[in-house]
């Protein structure tokens, strides 16, 4: 598409530079043959190109004449093409726009348990960042069109509109959707993504931005299961730095290592095993398969066990957390079909 666009633009630029050309040769044709000043060239120029049918300055000689009729036929020629060019363009322009938007919604609309991300400034780039690390499927919310043309792509969906209507949300399939994470800088605007979207669907899963601590509760009471407060944590993040700097190094290392390769891995116990008949984690023997360990166990009822012995059950409706190199990772991944 953007090929085809680019080649109408070198029509266009060419359409201009004929023009130009045209003028050009007009204005120093009328001041040679017929001794015009400058300004009475370019006049007698611009109302034979356009054929407005004004008089001329002075009565012209026959030389003067037939470089008008050439004049004239010429600009019919090139005033034409020019014409026809910038309307194809334009006509163009708007349709491949309008099939992209198109594509980009039946690809939306395709998605299922997905995750979506209403607003791109800081906080929305970094979260898609890490999904695309995550490999898992998301849409964008921006209202800003510079925006949603800057970054779109294949990667990256975006609907264009405001996250507040419900119509917006609905598009980018929030009653399908798994997660939504609303990063607008407005604390009042993530209040009203909340509402809207927990009305729509009651088992989302929402994480909300807040700028200040006295919007928290709101949040929470308005129906976000998560209230981030992105300046608390990095001014703990700057603090941990002088506390405890190599094991907050080494913590920062854990969630993503280089652009998509990962160490760490949230997975649900049915996807490793039938959980009619329950195991533990020394059953599984994901050391020896695969090389992770298992650094954590989240049970049916959300509480968390640091540390789990070999010996821990792994009920229905829980997960473990893994962790190991990027290879070994990416080798239980394969295993388990991840």
């Amino acid at each position: 598409m953007n090929l085809v666009v680019a080649f109408f633009k070198s029509k266009v630029y060419t359409a201009l530079y004929l023009l130009s050309g045209l003028v050009v040769i007009g204005v120093l044709g009328f001041r040679v043959l017929s001794d015009y000043s400058w300004v009475d060239a370019l006049y007698m120029t611009v109302i034979t190109i356009t054929t407005v049918g004004f008089g001329e300055v002075q009565p012209l000689d026959d030389n003067s004449k037939i470089f008008t009729v050439f004049l004239i036929l010429a600009s019919v020629i090139i005033l034409g093409y020019a014409i026809t060019v910038i309307t194809e363009y334009i006509i163009s322009k708007n349709n491949f726009e309008e099939l992209n938007k198109k594509k980009m919604q039946k690809k939306i609309d395709s998605f299922k348990s997905h995750i979506i991300i209403c607003g791109y400034g800081r906080n929305g780039k970094q979260a898609a960042k890490k999904l695309i690390a995550y490999q898992k499927p998301f849409v964008v919310i921006e209202q800003n069109k510079e925006i949603v043309d800057k970054f779109q792509s294949a990667m990256v969906p975006f609907v264009l509109g405001n996250a507040n209507e419900d119509e917006v949300l609905i598009q980018a399939g929030v009653n399908r959707a798994n997660t939504l994470i609303s990063a607008l800088p407005n604390d009042a605007n993530n209040l009203f993504v909340v509402l809207s979207a927990r009305q729509i669907n009651s088992k989302l899963n929402i994480i909300s931005r807040a700028s200040e601590e006295t919007s928290y509760n709101k949040l929470k009471l308005a129906g976000a299961n998560n209230v981030i407060l992105p300046d608390k944590i990095g001014g703990d993040h700057m603090a941990s730095l002088v506390v405890v700097p190599d094991l907050l190094e080494f913590i920062d290392n854990l969630s993503i290592v280089g652009d998509s390769t990962t160490n760490i891995e949230e997975i649900a116990v049915e996807k490793l095993y039938d959980t009619s008949q329950i195991k533990t984690i020394k059953d599984l023997d994901l050391r020896r398969k695969t090389g992770c360990n298992v650094i954590g166990y989240k049970d049916e009822k959300g509480f968390y066990v640091v540390n789990p012995s070999a010996d821990q059950e792994l009920m229905p409706e829980s997960k473990i957390i893994v962790l190991g190199r990027p290879e070994q990772i990416q080798k239980l991944n394969s295993t388990y079909n991840l």
